[in-house]
């Protein structure tokens, strides 16, 4: 396997302790090139293959905490997996991929490898497993518990309330739209939507 950007013997860093040993069983099954990015406001993780080189490429982002980190790889080799099996034919986040995704996952817990407040978390979002644990509001509060610094997000501001943004940007929050949220820029009084789960500033 290519690991870019890092050694290989320093992927453990990224992960739970105990993590790593079963992570390279899957690793070890196919030609992986894995590369950490720099924080992602909209995506923690991809998976693609590259057909000119016949490799599968996945990104995962380099600023999540361990057990953030280790769900955003699963779910990232669950699309590796699927694709092997099906190619195309199948939807990205079908339930091919849920079986897959779940399947792996129930590995690491049957393991211990998450805290208790993760593993019950994660026992729920398996009864109806969402595209990304980033929709599952209380098993992304948990994880986010985790966090060395944990940070605020929009769903926690409240109606009426006002955030900033990293850009320097200010909001006021106006109302609910189903998983996102109307926004009123201070700077220019436009109407922006804010998914509930996008990291804010008080």
């Amino acid at each position: 396997m290519a690991y870019i950007k890092k050694e290989i013997s320093t992927l453990a860093d990224f992960l739970p302790d105990g993590a790593f040993p079963l992570v390279d069983v899957y690793l070890k099954q196919h030609k992986i090139g894995l590369t950490l990015t720099k924080g992602r406001k909209s995506i923690l993780g991809n998976y693609c293959f590259d057909s000119n080189k016949k490799i599968h490429k996945i990104s995962v982002n380099g600023n999540l905490n361990p057990y953030q980190f280790l769900i955003t790889l699963i779910h990232e080799l669950a699309h590796l997996f699927v694709f092997v099996q099906y190619q195309n034919t199948v939807m990205s986040h079908g339930k091919e991929w849920k079986q897959t995704f779940a399947s792996m996952l129930q590995v690491f817990m049957q393991h211990k490898i998450f805290p208790e407040k993760i593993e019950q978390a994660l026992k729920a979002h398996l009864q109806n497993v969402k595209s990304t644990h980033c929709k599952d509001p209380v098993l992304y509060k948990v994880l986010k518990s985790y966090d060395e610094t944990p940070s605020q997000t929009v769903n926690e501001v409240g109606i009426g309330n006002v955030f900033s943004i990293e850009s320097g940007g200010q909001f006021l929050v106006v109302e609910k739209n189903r998983t996102r949220y109307k926004c009123q820029s201070l700077q220019n009084k436009k109407i922006y939507l804010f998914p509930g789960n996008y990291e804010v500033q008080f």
